[in-house]
């Protein structure tokens, strides 16, 4: 039996990360991310998902391992080259829509729900955090990860990320968990409108 049956990873997720390798892109999720993205999503039938930052694929391979047949999936990538990847791999999923443009000019045009949002670029997370979060369902999940010191982020970011914690930690519409695991993982859970 192969190992990627005893584990239940994607198929897609390592064919994504093998073409990935190729283009130089190093910026995807790893396993323990997926696994954990999987499982929330299999926690919300019929949900709508949200990612913002598609890159390669990796993290939609396992949002829509763990979505059923009823949810949808929406994701959102500037880099029409990287994202190219995601498509080639899980665009025949009807379950899911690719959008290639800037995410802040997305959030800025949301008029819908989501039951789940994976922020893994600035807008969503460091840009527009209150709009984007405004678009997610009571009982909702906001994910974000890559909050544990790493050489390939920019320093930026490394500034950025505790800043962006202690707003979250501080916001009274949120119930967090953070957890010191993987990329450092941070997982709120909407409760009420502010």
């Amino acid at each position: 039996m192969e190992e990627n049956t005893v584990l239940q990873i994607p198929d897609a997720y390592v064919k994504i990360l093998q073409d990935s390798k190729r283009i130089g892109f190093e910026q995807s999720c790893d396993r323990k991310t997926g696994f954990l993205l999987k499982g929330l999503a299999a926690s919300k039938p019929r949900g709508n998902f949200l990612e913002l930052g598609t890159g390669a694929g990796a993290s939609a391979s396992w949002i829509v391992e763990g979505m059923d047949e009823h949810s949808k999936l929406t994701s959102v990538d500037i880099d029409s080259n990287v994202q190219s990847i995601a498509r080639k791999y899980l665009g025949d999923d009807q379950r899911i829509s690719f959008s290639c443009e800037d995410g802040a000019a997305f959030i800025e045009n949301l008029s819908e729900q989501f039951d789940f949002i994976f922020a893994d670029t600035w807008p969503g997370k460091f840009e527009l955090l209150d709009k984007t979060l405004d678009h997610l369902n009571v009982g909702g999940f906001y994910v974000i990860h890559d909050l544990l010191p790493d050489w390939r982020l920019p320093e930026e970011y490394k500034i950025k990320a505790p800043k962006l914690v202690h707003t979250l930690r501080n916001r009274p519409d949120l119930v967090i968990t953070e957890m010191d695991w993987s990329t450092g993982l941070l997982l709120a859970i909407k409760t009420n409108a502010i």
